[in-house]
């Protein structure tokens, strides 16, 4: 995105919609829906199997598949996905992690097609793509979960496609350092600030030694480094971290590596507002909620963002409709258009009290990047879990205000009484929902994609990229040869897993801070749990799962602290676990109740599996509750399945959640009321 002079209008940024889902055809005529509306970037959402690098038809998959994005298995449903969508002229944001060179490749072998039926030069067409891979791996052992291989092979893909992309897409950017999830997982802005500026360290720092990139192309590799913020709806706060992360960007990019253009050191960033802030109770009330985040990323031309993704209003209800996301779009429109926002030079210059706040998020950011990179840098203060129990710390510190009302969330801990909305009439019918027959026609659609490909041609690609993945060449190209000759998103992750071995991060939950003494209704709990122990005559178990490939953990983190602190013994294990694997450990643990967490949507699909297997494995006794994203027809449907309790975003008081589950445990136990 072009920079104006100060003396002109700025330009407005690159309006985007986070969207996909269903399968590639559908996100299609959804992409050229949007587009036509005045959207003028995209920003595909893939499903959690592809984000995870597996096919429909893995186990893993089952209940995930179309859910929160788009299933992409090969190049077919790439071309699919941008078919009537010229790639040299799209500006494409794809929010992929661990397969990020995988999807890359996919993109640039689509657009070499499109070259080739235009009979235009191939290497001019490259040239001219622009766009975003996300390919953040340190936020994803931290936050979100999508992460495949350790962290050191991980770096190592991130390097290979940063060094490939300078010489060959040099408008692309190639990672997109994403602070996003770090607020989403309980970073302070000073923590955002300081983690993302760490993982930044470590990326140029990998690509500086790697010995793929001339110490006078690194001006190009800053150039093309991009972040991907969070903005929380206080925005002066919000808009001064902005500030802070541009000095600091500033900074860092000339004393460290040495880049003296100006130009090459401007921070470049997107920005999606904060999605987990938006509340399940008064809905309507996110409209607000939105229009303010997205302003502290606005108002500040000197550290203004240059593309934007609205989250719809409904989407802590379930995934947003075609019309949803339209409402978000025309938010950036009119500020954009019809005010004079774009007019000025950065009203915020000279300002004491911006100054003074920025200053200390600048102080604060290079204390706790000092102490990341006394610890060995981010790769070594994800390994030790030092960043990630800092986050668990800071969340459950966030909950306790809100949980407490030191900090008031409208129609959710204060101003409860409402109206019935008529933005909700429609029932089930106001979110969009994925037809289960999806699932099956993706699994089918890889099915004959494998029969009728050359699989010589795939077994010779995929040799050849464990034969390279075993030595320090780059791996871009022998990527590029994969996708090309057909090979399948579960088979280039799978391939490279043989070399390089899965990975399990580390939870935060044990290191995390626990609650303070004194609080009333926290006494009570534990005084029931002990009782209750007296009774049983043994401690209080509970399961925290995280079934199919949901990965936001933070709501399950919070439990495992919360009932760790009223005093129950916490079997915890992470994420992605199929329901043999929960039903295993809660046998073999003995555990009291199992509590699942899912936010993907899988909800129908996978909790109903654990309660089959315990009935299965002799251990139907056991209560099983969950909590997610879960509309009230489904919460129903659970019940029918066997479900003891369901709760969703409205129920964000976890000592209550406490209670009830003690509560259901007696219960079972015929101990009666507490």
């Amino acid at each position: 995105m072009p920079y104006p002079t100060d003396h002109e209008r700025d330009r407005p940024w690159v309006m985007r919609t986070y969207a996909g889902h269903s399968s590639a055809a559908a996100s299609n005529e959804l992409y050229r829906r949007n587009l036509a509306k005045g959207q003028t970037g995209l920003s595909v959402a893939f499903d959690l199997p592809t984000q995870t690098g597996y096919d429909p038809d893995h186990v893993l998959a089952r209940g995930e598949v179309g859910k929160v994005g788009v299933p992409v298995s090969h190049i077919g449903d790439m071309r699919q996905l941008f078919d009537g969508i010229p790639l040299a002229e799209a500006n494409t944001s794809m929010t992929i992690n661990a397969p990020a060179m995988w999807l890359l490749a996919l993109y640039v072998s689509v657009a070499r097609e499109q070259a080739e039926a235009q009979g235009r030069d191939v290497d001019e067409v490259l040239a001219k793509l622009t766009g975003t891979t996300q390919n953040d791996i340190i936020k994803e052992y931290l936050s979100r979960g999508t992460y495949i291989f350790p962290p050191g092979p991980s770096l190592r893909l991130i390097t290979d496609m940063i060094a490939w992309t300078v010489h060959h897409v040099p408008k692309w950017n190639p990672i997109n350092i994403c602070s996003y999830h770090l607020q989403e997982a309980g970073a302070t802005p000073t923590q955002e600030v300081a983690y993302a500026l760490c993982t930044a360290i470590a990326v140029l720092d990998a690509v500086r030694d790697s010995g793929q990139v001339d110490q006078a192309d690194m001006e190009k590799v800053v150039a093309r480094i991009s972040f991907f913020v969070n903005a929380g709806v206080r925005f002066v706060e919000e808009m001064c971290k902005m500030r802070a992360f541009t000095q600091l960007w500033d900074e860092l990019t000339r004393e460290r590596y040495g880049v003296e253009n100006p130009k090459a050191r401007r921070l470049r960033y997107g920005v999606q507002v904060n999605s987990l802030g938006l509340t399940e109770a008064q809905p309507e009330n996110n409209v607000q909620r939105i229009v303010l985040e997205m302003l502290a990323v606005s108002l500040s031309r000197g550290s203004r963002a240059r593309a934007i993704q609205l989250p719809a209003w409904n989407e802590a209800l379930g995934l947003p409709r075609p019309w949803d996301q339209q409402w978000a779009l025309r938010m950036q429109q009119v500020l954009a258009f019809e005010t004079d926002l774009l007019e000025y030079e950065d009203i915020f210059d000279g300002s004491h009290v911006v100054r003074a706040k920025v200053e200390e998020i600048v102080s604060g950011a290079r204390e706790e990047i000092a102490r990341v990179q006394d610890l060995g840098g981010a790769v070594a203060a994800v390994e030790s879990g030092y960043m990630k129990s800092q986050l668990v710390s800071s969340l459950a510190e966030y909950r306790r205000g809100m949980e407490n009302g030191e900090r008031v969330l409208v129609g959710v801990n204060k101003f409860e009484t409402t109206e019935p909305s008529p933005l909700q009439a429609e029932g089930a019918k106001a979110i969009e929902t994925i037809d289960p027959a999806v699932e099956k026609a993706a699994v089918a659609s890889v099915e004959k994609w494998r029969e009728e490909r050359d699989n010589a041609a795939v077994a010779e690609a995929l040799a050849a990229l464990k034969a390279k993945a075993s030595t320090s060449d780059n791996l871009f190209e022998a990527t590029v040869d994969c996708a090309r000759a057909g090979v399948t998103t579960g088979e280039w992750s799978g391939a490279l897993r043989e070399v390089f071995g899965e990975y399990r991060a580390p939870t935060g939950v044990s290191a995390a801070s626990a609650a303070g003494q004194g609080d009333p209704e926290l006494e009570r709990v534990r005084e029931l749990v002990r009782r209750t122990e007296t009774e049983l005559g043994e401690r209080l178990r509970i399961l925290v799962g995280k079934p199919g490939l949901d990965g936001h953990s933070n709501g399950a983190e919070q439990v495992a602290v919360r009932a760790r602190d009223v005093g129950f013994e916490v079997v915890y294990q992470g994420i992605r676990l199929t329901p043999d694997q929960i039903v295993a450990a809660a046998v073999q643990e003995g555990v009291h109740v199992v509590g699942l967490s899912v936010l993907s949507g899988s909800h129908l699909e996978v909790v109903p599996l654990v309660v089959d297997g315990l009935r299965a494995a002799g251990a139907g006794d056991i209560p099983v509750i969950v909590g997610g994203i879960i509309p009230p027809d489904d919460a129903a449907l659970l019940t029918e399945r066997g479900i003891a309790r369901v709760f969703t975003p409205k129920d964000y008081e976890l000592t209550d959640i406490m209670a009830g589950i003690v509560e259901l445990v007696r219960e079972r136990h015929g101990l009666g009321g507490g």
